[in-house]
């Protein structure tokens, strides 16, 4: 029995992005260049986010939330892609870094597919009870909300990584992936891992699916109240504020529940799918949110004049 707890692997090699090896200069470019905008991009949201007074509202308290999630989550993965593209033994990771890397990943991701449904529901208070929304809605709500989407995104992490990591491997040590998840170190365990795979099955798959549900109510119910609003500025505006987190949404679980409601797959395609919530995703919120949004867009024209003022004097 000993013998079968022993992980007999000291280090994986992560195969990173299925390319030709002539496409490693511009897809490190790429990726340089999205990673850097997403981290500037998120910061941004932020800085404007806590200096502008009239934007500490709900909405874009749980907006800065999901920026400070993105910055991190984007940070999980891309860094290590680069060193892969950039370096031929960049792919080499230690045992205790993946495990570190599988947990971090998930604990991000799962609390930002569970803050996706927060925001939902509260568009759906803003909209559907807007003379009750402020009161319902308070600083004190908004903060219980987020600490239980950090709590529900550990507990699940927790249960991922130690349900991965408590298998036998040993050898061969090459994941067909770009970064520790959960399904392609799977299929280097040594040992039976139909259990492991019900597991992500139900605990992300399943998840993912049930969020991606309760959102989609959630806008069903808005829907149907802006369709009452009398005015045509107030449907647009309402519109306007929805869309933004619709299309962020389907770019986020869209991939997710592909990947996660396939546990035994063993599609090379999987890592290519999963760069639009790792990568792309990360880098669309502060643009959709941004270009969509007119308070943020005239909010940062406001910083930029300060910042330059503060230079000519």
């Amino acid at each position: 029995m000993e013998k079968k707890n022993q992980s007999f692997v000291t280090m994986f090699i992560l195969m990173g992005i299925p390319h030709a090896p002539e496409l490693d200069t511009a897809l490190f470019g790429i990726f340089l260049v999205i990673y850097v905008l997403t981290i500037v991009g998120n910061l941004l949201i932020l800085m404007v986010i806590k200096v502008e007074s009239h934007l500490h509202t709900p909405m874009y308290y749980f907006l800065a939330f999901l920026s400070f999630i993105d910055m991190w989550f984007s940070t999980v993965t891309v860094p290590k892609i680069l060193m892969g593209l950039l370096n031929p033994d960049g792919g080499a990771i230690s045992f205790h870094s993946c495990v570190a890397q599988l947990y971090f990943f998930h604990v991000l991701g799962s609390t930002e597919c569970f803050l996706y449904t927060v925001m939902s529901y509260d568009r759906y208070l803003a909209i559907t009870y807007p003379l009750r929304y402020t009161s319902m809605m308070s600083g004190k709500t908004c903060a219980l909300l987020t600490g239980s989407t950090w709590f529900s995104g550990s507990v699940h992490s927790a249960i991922q990584t130690i349900l991965t990591f408590r298998l036998p491997y040993c050898g061969p040590n090459q994941i067909q992936h770009y970064f520790c998840d959960a399904p392609p170190i799977l299929k280097l365990a040594c040992a039976d891992t139909s259990a492991n795979e019900k597991v992500i099955f139900v605990n992300i798959g399943v998840v993912a699916s049930g969020c991606f549900f309760m959102i989609f109510l959630s806008y069903v119910s808005i829907v149907h109240a802006i369709l009452k609003i009398h005015t045509a500025e107030g449907r647009q505006k309402a519109f306007q504020t929805c869309a933004s987190h619709c299309i962020v949404v389907l770019c986020f679980f869209g991939p997710c529940i592909f990947i996660y409601l396939r546990p035994g797959s063993k599609d090379a395609v999987d890592g290519i799918v999963a760069i639009f919530y790792t990568v792309l995703t990360p880098l669309l919120n502060p643009l959709i949110y941004t270009l969509r949004n007119k308070e943020v867009k005239i909010a940062l024209l406001r910083l930029q004049n300060r910042v330059v003022f503060a230079q000519r004097n």
